[in-house]
């Protein structure tokens, strides 16, 4: 490749690149927003790619993503992982774990965190995370930083044995950008660790490798230090004021330069941008002699802020997001970063005079002709029937939903469900509601979501036998982060849902449609009135995915023409 190339690239696309480049051999993943081009971006390339040369695949969850990334590093290959925040959760055991290891081949984990909870159930901050397990974490800025930063995070991943994470945020995953990108580098070769010990983590092995992670300590914080020690600013700066940034927080400092500059005649304060973890302690100490006060502007929770405040003197005054200074949820944008260093708001649309009409919210909704909605009304008139509303509440009725766009459902015209709170949670929470003795216990889980964390609270269920129903909405595919493929076929749901042991007579299969509704509601109600567990599994293609599939085709049709 011609190392003067430039590609316009988003974030996301950007550490794809930058890790085919630096010699990847393997990639896993589940999807999830903001992360999930990284992997579409590596498997479209994994399809052109010599054969053999480039593994890239979504897998059942972020926790066996993780794990087969893991045999991908014994092999002495570089791999990467992506998932998005809340993804790390599921894949936190081998995570952490995986610090304990003498990583052989490179081993990356891309996490693109959701301030602002645009697609999220959180805005946790994965920094915290590789905090946690006491390794290196990268935080690019921008595009050409998030490939460029691969390529150090698979260096100082062979340099200490160690996973280190890449922390990505939406704005930055979603946003392109030009990009100079390098020559590709070779893979590694075939090599197993040699020290099998050093990948058993039996209490003795581990002690000892916990021992030596702790070791390492002083040489990462060593190479944090060097690493961000062309960050500093303090030429020709004020004698009062230091400011720290991170991330995208740099950005948006740096739009408001000119006028910090002006209200502060002339001198900008005395500044540091942090691009890799743990703290430079050093530095930061260095940048604030002599200040009285210090301002830290980062995405994200306050997690420079918190570290902060131990390594510093008592008499400097520490600002950000714990005294919200800066905004505390949310995104940042230049605008609450201006309102953080104490200028005015720019004038805008609204400050013009023009008056504008009031727009009726737009929320978020099902898709025309979706299969979910049939599933719902079916759903609803199923409760309505068996236990009769009080007011507008179903006193012997719990249904409990799970992350997808059938979360939609809880909003009108449908208003079906009454419970969100993570992958699998749905199977798990509605068993508990049985068990606390509400009689119509409803579990409504997509089809790539009880593969993903659904099985094992189906096996809780069919071992007490409890009295509840699992709604699997099988639409073919995860719809809700672009209609990638669920990972096991359609027709593979009913083995695995038998396999686990529950009784044939108690699975159904029923078609979501609108002329099915009366037949569907009598089937729902019957087995909602049984006293044991039952499955039923509404079935219909996505139509988001029925038109992908259709476009695709006409355009293959026409390529041939």
């Amino acid at each position: 490749m011609n190392n003067n190339e430039t590609k316009a690239l988003l974030g996301d696309e950007a550490v794809a690149l930058g890790a085919i480049h630096s010699g990847l051999s393997a990639a896993y993943g589940y999807p999830g927003t903001p992360s999930t081009e990284i992997m579409e971006y590596l498997i479209e390339q994994s399809q052109t790619a010599e054969k053999g040369s480039l593994t890239a695949q979504w897998c059942t969850n972020e926790k066996t993503a993780m794990e087969a990334a893991l045999g991908v590093s014994f092999a002495g290959k570089r791999s990467l992982v992506t998932m998005k925040h809340v993804g790390l959760n599921v894949a936190s055991d081998p995570f952490i774990n995986s610090a304990l290891l003498e990583i052989h081949g490179g081993l990356v984990v891309a996490v693109a965190d959701d301030p602002g909870m645009h697609s999220s159930q959180g805005e946790q901050d994965s920094r915290f995370y590789a905090s946690f397990a006491m390794i290196p974490c990268l935080e690019p800025r921008n595009q050409q930083e998030a490939y460029d930063m691969a390529a150090e995070a698979y260096r100082i991943s062979e340099l200490f044995h160690l996973p280190v994470m890449l922390r990505l945020a939406t704005r930055l995953s979603h946003a392109r950008a030009a990009v100079a990108v390098a020559a590709r580098s070779g893979q590694n070769p075939l090599l197993k660790a040699a020290d099998k010990t050093r990948w058993m983590l039996l209490p003795a092995y581990a002690r000892r490798n916990y021992a030596d992670l702790v070791e390492k300590q002083k040489q990462i914080e060593q190479w944090s230090q060097d690493y961000n020690s062309k960050n500093p600013e303090t030429e020709n700066c004020g004698d009062d004021l230091a400011v720290i940034t991170a991330g995208l927080g740099g950005n948006y400092y740096e739009e408001n330069l000119d006028d910090l500059a002006a209200a502060r005649g002339g001198k900008l304060p005395a500044r540091m941008h942090i691009s890799s973890y743990p703290l430079p302690v050093k530095s930061i100490q260095k940048l604030c002699e002599n200040k009285k006060k210090l301002l830290i502007i980062e995405e994200g929770q306050p997690f420079i802020e918190e570290r902060i405040k131990g390594i510093l003197p008592l008499g400097i005054s520490i600002s950000g997001k714990l005294d919200n200074t800066v905004v505390r949820t949310g995104e940042l944008d230049p605008d609450n970063v201006r309102k953080s260093l104490g200028l005015p708001a720019r004038p805008g649309i609204i400050d013009s005079g023009i008056t504008f009409p009031n727009l009726p919210g737009r929320p978020p909704q099902l898709c025309q002709g979706c299969p979910h909605a049939d599933s719902y009304r079916c759903i609803n008139r199923a409760v309505a029937e068996l236990d009769p509303a009080i007011g507008k509440e179903h006193a012997n009725t719990a249904v409990c939903s799970d992350i997808g766009c059938y979360s939609l459902g809880a909003s009108p015209p449908y208003s079906a469900i009454e419970s969100i709170v993570c992958m699998g949670a749905s199977v798990g929470m509605a068993r508990g509601a049985a068990d606390s003795g509400i009689k119509y216990a409803l579990a409504v889980i997509g089809d790539s979501t009880f593969l993903h964390s659904g099985i094992t609270g189906l096996i809780d269920a069919v071992t007490s036998d409890v009295p509840m129903n699992i709604i699997i909405l099988d639409n073919s595919c995860v719809a809700m982060t672009g209609c990638q493929p669920t990972i096991a076929p359609f027709n593979q749901l009913k083995n695995i849902i038998l396999g686990a042991g529950l009784k044939p007579e108690h699975l159904l299969e029923l078609e979501a449609k609108p002329t099915c509704l009366e037949d569907n509601t009598a089937k729902l109600k019957k087995e909602m009135e049984y006293r044991g567990l039952s499955v039923i599994i509404f079935r219909r293609e996505c139509v988001e995915l029925f038109r992908k599939q259709r476009t695709a085709a006409d355009s293959k049709t026409g390529a041939q023409k």
